[in-house]
């Protein structure tokens, strides 16, 4: 584990592997940590340098500064660039799940001349309404994280994922109160105000988008909806996984993942 100074904040991330290999950039979901990619690292590390950090507030990375009162995609993007810079990479590969897969299409559509190829998994153009997010920003700052993460961390694991680890919603739950509830009411604005349907034709990187057919948050047809956006081939939609592969079957997940960027 290592730390950065970027904008006036630490960001807490990993930097793994051989440097003679192509970097790996890896963006976490809403209320997790970069331990999310744990279980993925011994089927990557053989092909890639990999880099992982914790989003704003998320894991060992500083809250969002007061200086201002919102977060930007390219805030987030630029926090990719400058931990790839820091890892000595000019280009790179990126995969991000949820508001990591958002991550993604503000580097797709912005940064395209720094990525390889974009891995963008259980995410949207548009995820949600902008209701909703305000609603769960007014909500956690209100109740705070810790009772939060009893209604939410439910959301992100299929019945398969739950039924075959007891402990797992209990886990990300102490992980998820653990967070800052400024930030992450932050964050949730910010996904109420994105959409990039217009923001990614005619890019010049090689995607690949990945789904869950147990997502409610991002189910496959906001995939769908992205893969016309971009102008890429149909989702891969993984039967019997919910909201994070990585953590729901790891072994798939890696392989599409190398299949993808070999």
């Amino acid at each position: 584990m290592a730390f950065l100074k970027h904008n006036g904040r630490t960001i807490c991330y990993r930097l793994l592997g051989d440097a003679e290999k192509p970097l790996l950039v890896l963006a976490h979901p809403l209320g997790m940590t970069q331990g999310v990619w744990d279980d993925m690292l011994p089927m990557l590390l053989p092909r890639f340098r990999v880099l992982t950090w914790d989003l704003p507030g998320h894991g060992a990375s500083s809250a969002w500064n007061p200086i201002s009162d919102a977060i930007q995609p390219e805030d987030l993007a630029g926090e990719a660039l400058a931990l790839a810079e820091q890892a000595g990479a000019r280009a790179f590969h990126f995969a991000g799940t949820s508001i990591g897969g958002v991550i993604g299409q503000q580097l797709v559509s912005q940064h395209a001349e720094r990525l390889i190829s974009a891995t963008l998994t259980n995410t949207g153009a548009v995820i949600g309404t902008p209701e909703a997010w305000q609603q769960r920003s007014a909500n956690v700052l209100e109740q705070g994280l810790a009772a939060m993460a009893m209604d939410i961390v439910p959301r992100w694991f299929g019945p398969a994922a739950c039924e075959q680890q007891p402990a797992l919603l209990d886990g990300w739950r102490v992980i998820m109160g653990r967070g800052d509830d400024r930030s992450y009411a932050l964050l949730c604005e910010m996904l109420g105000r994105c959409n990039f349907r217009k923001a990614l034709a005619g890019r010049d990187v090689p995607v690949l988008l990945i789904g869950g057919s147990d997502d409610v948050a991002t189910p496959p047809a906001a995939l769908q909806e992205l893969a016309g956006a971009i102008g890429t081939a149909d989702p891969v939609i993984l039967e019997n996984i919910g909201h994070v592969p990585s953590v729901e079957c790891p072994v798939q997940f890696a392989d599409l993942l190398i299949r993808h960027l070999s």
